[in-house]
């Protein structure tokens, strides 16, 4: 590595540069960053290894994709650090390691920003809007951040690989998700059920546990309590089996307690422990 310009003349007694007392951390970083861009070496360490060798010599990393009709945040910004120690760690381990990002262009942000910037609400606006047109503004209203999310990913240090990144919309994208679907379908690992979903009417879609909060992951949140009576109706032969404080009564009842009362219309069985203390 080439030593560092001296701002030292050749006949000094001092034949190292002034080390300032505090380092500029800021100009260091930009510094290491021009250095990496003009010397090409994030792409240098990944040539380094041939391709095709397999497991052994290779290490493909695809970005978890974010949504690019937004600016990254925090989250954003911790996450990929944490990308950023595995891949390193694989091609200080010598394999060739790729690094492909990847845009998340499905989804409800994607469509109620659209919506926003057309001033239309809802399926039946859309309807009249035009299908169609909503979708090509979907199209170019998703990847308006682009730009920043290279800056701000290429201002961490991390080492991705922009120019062939890989897009949720494309349609080798989707075909790629529909072969593997289908060999999980091949493999009997596919089944039909049912399962109790938050909906909404508005969008008329199921929605995720990221769309209606409820993983409390970026904000503080307050649940409100529901509690529901079960009215007890004794069986014959089995009221003799009903504890002491129930025999005789009228109208006794279970209260359940519930933080998803959106369950409760398909609710079928209400569940006692034999070993569980309850308060009568």
């Amino acid at each position: 590595m080439p030593m560092p310009p001296s701002d030292a003349s050749p006949d000094s007694d001092q034949p190292y540069p002034t080390v300032p007392t505090r380092g500029d951390f800021p100009a260091i970083e930009r510094r290491i960053l021009d250095r990496w861009a003009e010397q090409n070496t994030f792409e240098r360490s990944v040539d380094q290894v041939a391709a095709g060798g397999g497991q052994d010599t290779e290490f493909v990393f695809y970005d978890g994709p974010p949504f690019a009709n937004g600016l990254p945040h925090y989250g954003h910004l911790l996450t990929g650090y944490v990308k950023d120690v595995v891949p390193r760690y694989q091609t200080m381990l010598g394999k060739r390691v790729e690094r492909r990002f990847g845009w998340d262009c499905h989804g409800l942000p994607a469509e109620m920003q659209t919506e926003k910037e057309l001033g239309v609400s809802g399926r039946v606006a859309i309807t009249e809007y035009g299908i169609d047109k909503f979708n090509d503004q979907c199209r170019s209203s998703v990847l308006q951040f682009t730009q920043e999310w290279e800056r701000y990913v290429s201002r961490q240090a991390r080492w991705v690989d922009f120019e062939n990144d890989y897009k949720t919309m494309d349609a080798t994208y989707m075909e790629s998700v529909i072969w593997a679907f289908s060999q999980l379908y091949e493999k009997g690992l596919v089944y039909e059920a049912y399962r109790v979903m938050p909906y909404s009417w508005a969008a008329e879609t199921p929605l995720s546990n990221f769309e209606i909060r409820l993983d409390d992951a970026t904000r503080p949140r307050q649940d409100p309590a529901l509690t529901v009576a079960f009215s007890l109706e004794a069986i014959s032969g089995e009221a003799a089996d009903l504890p002491n404080a129930l025999q005789g009564s009228d109208g006794a009842e279970i209260w359940a307690w519930t933080t998803t009362p959106w369950t409760l219309p398909s609710n079928l069985a209400l569940a006692v422990g034999p070993e569980v203390t309850y308060a009568v």
